[in-house]
């Protein structure tokens, strides 16, 4: 059979099956874009559709296995492709494995990712991590963000609080200020009233013993009143000083509240979520190269462990190149 025409086949993979055609026109059909590779593979996968939608039930099997030589999974795997990928052009360098991996991605994303990671020149594996990679850094921003949101929200109801507790503390504070103002104002009366002749003090009783009576009920009723002044006074102290505390912790509980609000934005950014995993990877391997050279050590011959610490020299000047 002659070389297959790639161009027919392109245009072939962009159109609709026609009408009338035979299971062995389809067969032939794939069997060149086998052969074609690249974009032909969205061929494949609209055939291999074209062709389970003809064939008799229970032949599907068989004859993918006699005459085109795939597997049922292989099929499924090529039919996914002509549904969901829409570059076709791209297919040409990534192949039907790194395109089906790529098929993870939401369709209006893969453009972007293939563009950030250059994923022509990965392998298959590095795709599947760097998709990993991805799918972490966004779970991580997701979370962040509704930690985020969780924390703003905690923010504005401890700013109300804080409110609220201001008031309090201004009332109790007003209420230590009267208290204070109130006994003092009695403790003088009663200074006075001790002070003041049994006859001025009680002008209304004639009957010494009886001025000395009422003038000592006129001093207990004073102290009385004093007493329980002092006591208003000892309780807005204490309310007082509660309310301060009260406000203090706030204030520091709306301190820390405001730290965790501002971690959680910088970590909803996905860019910096990604770069924490990314880290956070470089941290445990480079723990690893680190136990590996130590083993390389206590070796007699220092060859390797020499080798390996050269090398990671030079991954450190790499490093450190990135932030310059």
């Amino acid at each position: 059979m002659s070389k297959p025409d790639l161009g027919r086949i392109i245009a072939q993979t962009m159109a609709r099956p026609a009408e009338g055609r035979t299971i062995e026109a389809i067969t032939g059909e794939i069997l060149d874009a086998k052969r074609a590779g690249g974009e032909a593979i969205l061929t494949i996968g609209r055939c291999l559709i074209e062709a389970k939608d003809m064939l008799p039930h229970g032949e599907w099997k068989d004859w993918l296995a006699d005459r085109v030589e795939f597997s049922e999974r292989a099929a499924q795997r090529f039919m996914r492709l002509a549904r969901e990928w829409s570059n076709p052009t791209a297919l040409s360098d990534l192949g039907a494995t790194k395109a089906l991996t790529l098929l993870a991605l939401p369709a209006e994303e893969r453009e972007r990712f293939m563009e950030d990671n250059n994923v022509i020149d990965m392998t298959t594996r590095q795709l599947e991590q760097a998709i990993k990679e991805r799918d972490e850094a966004r779970k991580a921003a997701e979370a962040a963000k509704a930690e985020a949101s969780t924390a703003e929200q905690a923010r504005a109801k401890m700013a109300e609080d804080m409110a609220l507790l201001n008031a309090r503390l201004t009332g109790a504070r007003e209420d230590r200020e009267r208290a204070l103002h109130d006994a003092a104002k009695l403790e003088e009366e009663l200074a006075e009233l001790k002070n003041r002749p049994v006859d001025v003090a009680v002008e209304t009783v004639a009957d010494p013993e009886a001025l000395e009576k009422a003038r000592a009920e006129a001093v207990a009723e004073m102290q009385a009143k004093l007493d329980r002044a002092k006591e208003r006074q000892k309780k807005a102290e204490a309310q007082a000083k509660e309310a301060q505390a009260a406000l203090e912790r706030a204030q520091a509980q709306l301190q820390d509240s405001e730290r965790a609000r501002k971690n959680a934005v910088l970590a909803s950014d996905e860019d910096m979520a990604t770069f924490q995993v990314l880290f956070q990877q470089a941290q445990e391997q480079a723990n690893k190269m680190r136990g590996i050279l130590l083993k390389l050590r206590g070796r007699a011959d220092q060859t390797a462990a020499q080798g390996v610490e050269k090398a990671l020299r030079a991954l450190s000047e790499v490093i450190g190149r990135c932030a310059e």
